[in-house]
């Protein structure tokens, strides 16, 4: 198979996508692509998001025209150099579907990984693993959010090292006891998770609340953390959206909870029927209105962050960074200023509160970099 052309294939976004749908190319037949450049509107049950050209070259094929629902993995198009002949991409995309048959019917026996349990401290608590080796890492969700929300980063950052999403307390399939639902508590049951689990060092990528709870642990037990990413992280000063935070524990009908899932995203048209399904679902769950309330209590008391742990990012030991995107309108970017120079920020321009969904490919990267080093 020739090393000049590329295969674009139908993405897997969490455990659940089996197939998705094409919306829209944004790129003709013949035109140049660069990599990370928009390439396609891809459509699935839980969320619609655009699809980054993987690499740079010429878009020789569109295999599926707009509006079509294929399996994941199949072939979408292809990008190859200009002037490979039109019989070595007909022939490409005949071996590819013809290994895809093969690939697929394999891959339906042996079935996707599923979240697993482990009780640690006094909690049940679910994750989902994939990858192997070490330092494994570690990514910890928001508040409302699940091992879910990392389904653009958990596949990419999984080559060549464990990675483990958990379910915070309170939240996903995880027990609905979260004690005093402080950070600092919070953090304890991460640590517990990582001793159940025999997890020494691992690097550390926190969102929102999650990015709190990782900062807590890394300032209090440095030997652990082998490095931190913190993406839109509480707890670098007061401000936060109290909209958002009484606006979740509070919507119970679709319409409700579609504009309060809607103020995470920069374009709100992101959020799906079967997001905010899910998100309702959830909320139904015994003990999950209690769990929300204590968190939102304890860490957000009247309106304001209960923790600033701006202070203590100079004195990390661990390569760290910031991510946040400049249209966050839950914890504003602003809060990002003034970081120690042992922590650089980087900002996204078209991302909100939930930059590791929007720009995935962006995030996966600074990720990846951070790792490297």
């Amino acid at each position: 198979m020739s090393d000049a052309i590329k295969a674009v294939t139908m993405p897997k976004w969490g455990l659940a996508m089996e197939e998705g749908t094409l919306v829209a190319w944004h790129a003709s037949e013949g035109a140049q692509v660069h990599a990370g450049d928009d390439l396609i509107d891809i459509e699935t049950t839980k969320i619609t998001n655009v699809m980054e050209s993987a690499a740079g070259g010429t878009l020789r094929r569109r295999v599926v025209d707009e509006g079509a629902c294929v399996p994941v993995g199949a072939l979408l198009g292809v990008v190859a150099d200009a002037d490979l002949p039109e019989a070595e991409i007909d022939a490409f995309v005949a071996r590819f579907n013809a290994d895809f048959a093969v690939a697929a019917a394999a891959a339906a026996e042996a079935g996707p990984p599923e979240p697993e349990v482990v009780e640690a401290a006094g909690n049940r608590l679910s994750y989902l693993r994939m990858g192997d080796g070490n330092p494994p890492l570690v990514l910890v969700h928001g508040f409302g959010g699940d091992l879910n929300n990392w389904l653009f980063n958990q596949p990419a950052l999984a080559a060549g090292r464990a990675t483990y999403a958990l379910d915070l307390p309170g939240h996903g399939r995880s027990g609905k006891d979260v004690g005093s639902g402080d950070i600092a508590a919070l953090a304890r049951t991460l640590t517990a998770f990582l001793d159940v689990l025999g997890l020494e060092q691992v690097h550390l990528v926190g969102h929102s609340l999650g990015g709190a709870i990782a900062l807590d642990l890394a300032v209090r037990q440095p030997e652990r953390v082998a490095s931190l990413t913190l993406i839109s992280p509480a707890a670098l000063g007061g401000e936060i959206n109290t909209d958002y935070i009484e606006g979740f524990i509070a919507a119970g009908r679709r319409k409700e909870m579609r504009a309060v899932l809607g103020l995470l995203f920069a374009d709100p048209a992101l959020v799906s029927r079967d997001m905010v399904e899910e998100v309702l679902k959830y909320k139904r769950l015994d003990g999950v209105a209690a769990a929300l309330a204590a968190i939102a209590g304890a860490a957000f008391p009247g309106g304001r962050q209960s923790r600033d742990l701006k202070s203590c990012l100079g004195d990390l030991r661990m390569p760290a960074q910031v991510i946040w995107g400049r249209q966050d309108r839950i914890l504003p970017v602003a809060q990002g200023d003034g970081l120690p120079a042992n922590v650089p920020l980087h900002v996204l321009d078209d991302a909100g509160h939930m930059a590791h969904m929007e720009a995935a490919t962006q995030v996966n990267a600074l990720i990846e970099g951070l790792l490297g080093r």
